[in-house]
């Protein structure tokens, strides 16, 4: 099991539209969950939890669709992972140390004594992994993506997002 879902995944590879300054600034979760190949009641929940958070905002009716709710400077994959995980611990220790069988059921007081070392090694880890996502933010993810795709790429994106809408504004008129 990934201690980070797939969900922020598919999360931020949708943010990722919404953030690039050639992009689209607004879109149906209808229209970014084809654009990923994933359902659309998948990304209406993955939507749901980054709208909660703050990280977007929804306009309603035909024209309606997700935004960013600021600017993607200020958004960073750690907002995304918690709005869309919530705030799951790397590890949660048993205190297995206290379980030892030549313990016959009462540990001494330096088997348990301060945090396990294992632990300790486990909280390290967690803080260096969540200010290392701290450091890293929509606009800088947006900005590696578009660097690596051909000029025509935003383009077509922008342009397919486009017809979208208006196919579906016209559908409802």
């Amino acid at each position: 099991m990934s201690f980070i879902s797939t969900g922020v995944e598919y999360g931020l590879h949708c943010l990722l539209y919404l953030a690039n300054p050639s992009g689209v600034r607004e879109a149906s979760v209808r229209d970014l969950a084809e654009m990923q190949g994933v359902s659309v009641d998948y990304a209406a929940k993955l939507f749901t939890r980054l709208s909660k958070a703050g990280i977007v905002s929804a306009t309603e009716g035909v024209r309606g669709g997700f935004a960013l709710a600021r600017a993607p400077e200020h958004i960073t994959v750690q907002d995304v992972v918690d709005a869309i995980d919530g705030d799951k611990r790397l590890f949660d220790c048993r205190e297995i140390r206290s379980q030892c069988a030549l313990f016959e059921g009462e540990a001494p007081a330096w088997a348990t004594r301060g945090t396990c070392s294992i632990h300790a090694v486990m909280q390290t880890a967690e803080r260096s992994m969540r200010a290392e996502l701290e450091k890293h933010t929509l606009a800088d993810l947006a900005s590696r993506a578009h660097s690596k795709a051909p000029a025509s790429h935003a383009h077509h994106v922008v342009e397919w997002f486009t017809d979208r809408a208006a196919n579906r504004r016209s559908d409802r008129a």
